[in-house]
């Protein structure tokens, strides 16, 4: 084919060469897809169109160029909005209505919509949430939910505990162990109904980024500022996706297309809100079995931190490649920065401030 239409090799594609050929396979094509192909044809004024942008389009990739020739075309796309197609299946309605939750642009939803195979499905928060809620509280822990109110309840290898900050495992497996039912529950919630549809969208990776550094986070914030306590719970991990998400609606506010959007912002701020209060309040509620304290709340605030940061760069930028973000790096080298930080604060600082550590469970 590039022999064909680019014998002299240089990379291009006559406008003309390149509209007889859709005139010639056009029928075989998706609509959505002929769509874009045309709006590419039309946008360019300089009658010649990239040879690997027709190959990124007809291979489900997409490039920076062929994002500006897009948005530098005629909107054909914008013609007809996905919400007027008629006639879809019961998977396709749910894939559009995954398109308007959580992408602000009418082009990129379209992309995603014509684009999107369920190849591979959001495995990543299904099997967490799966691991979190089932497998360890019911199976290893022979009971529903560790209960703070248990004598017990420090007694595992998992959870984060000040005098046990060496094991490094603990600043991540912590997140199996949640202070009752109410904290389990409403992150199991909040992991399904945000982080499922926000994997199917940006995919497994950027997904399980920005989770695994909100939940790093926010074991790392504990260690330094709530130094003598413990904590449980998968909130930093929960909170940087759902504040990710959040802040996206917000900065994208007259392009999110998703009904009863102030709606859903209110519930999902109002039940972050009173988890949080929970967790502040069972801080400084005295502990029933002394000297045990109760598990730190400082892991919310990392996950949020992490979410505003990270997370927002990541979610914003769906068909744009991280490393072309100047804000990526910026908030990346921050967040190292960070981490670096309390790996030396838990080196030193513990030793030289002399605090008053719960004894080890």
């Amino acid at each position: 084919l590039l022999s064909q239409f680019d014998p002299d090799n240089t990379g291009y594609i006559s406008t003309e060469k390149f509209r007889s050929l859709l005139q010639r396979h056009g029928s075989e094509l998706d609509p959505h897809k002929l769509e874009v192909l045309l709006a590419l044809a039309d946008s360019n004024s300089e009658g010649r169109i990239c040879y690997q942008d027709f190959v990124n389009l007809m291979s489900n990739k997409r490039s920076n160029s062929f994002r500006q020739a897009i948005l530098q075309g005629n909107r054909r796309l914008c013609s007809k909005a996905l919400l007027e197609e008629t006639g879809l299946s019961l998977s396709q309605r749910l894939i559009r209505h995954v398109a308007y939750e959580t992408l602000p642009r009418e082009i990129d939803r379209k992309w995603y919509y014509d684009s999107y195979t369920c190849c591979p499905p959001p495995w990543f928060m299904i099997t967490i949430t799966i691991v979190v809620f089932f497998l360890y509280n019911g199976v290893v822990l022979d009971r529903f939910v560790l209960q703070v109110t248990h004598p017990l309840y420090l007694k595992n290898a998992l959870l984060y505990h000040p005098q046990l900050r060496a094991q490094a495992w603990r600043y991540l497996t912590y997140i199996f162990m949640h202070a009752g039912i109410e904290h389990l529950g409403l992150n199991v919630v909040l992991q399904l109904l945000v982080g499922v549809p926000l994997e199917m969208v940006h995919g497994a990776a950027r997904i399980s980024f920005v989770y695994v550094a909100g939940v790093v986070a926010g074991s790392l914030a504990v260690s330094v500022a709530d130094m003598t306590a413990p904590v449980v719970g998968s909130s930093g991990g929960v909170y940087a996706l759902v504040s990710a998400h959040l802040a996206n609606i917000v900065m994208n506010w007259s392009g999110m297309k998703c009904q009863f959007k102030l709606l859903r912002m209110a519930v999902a701020l109002i039940c972050m809100s009173f988890e949080f209060g929970r967790a502040v309040w069972l801080r400084f509620h005295p502990s029933v079995y002394p000297p045990c304290p109760h598990p730190s709340f400082m892991a919310h605030l990392g996950g949020v931190m992490v979410g505003i940061t990270l997370g927002v760069i990541i979610l914003r930028n769906y068909e744009q490649r991280l490393q072309d973000q100047t804000l990526w790096w910026i908030f990346l080298s921050i967040y190292v920065i960070f981490v670096l930080f309390a790996i030396f604060w838990n080196i030193f600082a513990y030793s030289l401030l002399d605090l008053k550590l719960p004894p080890p469970p």
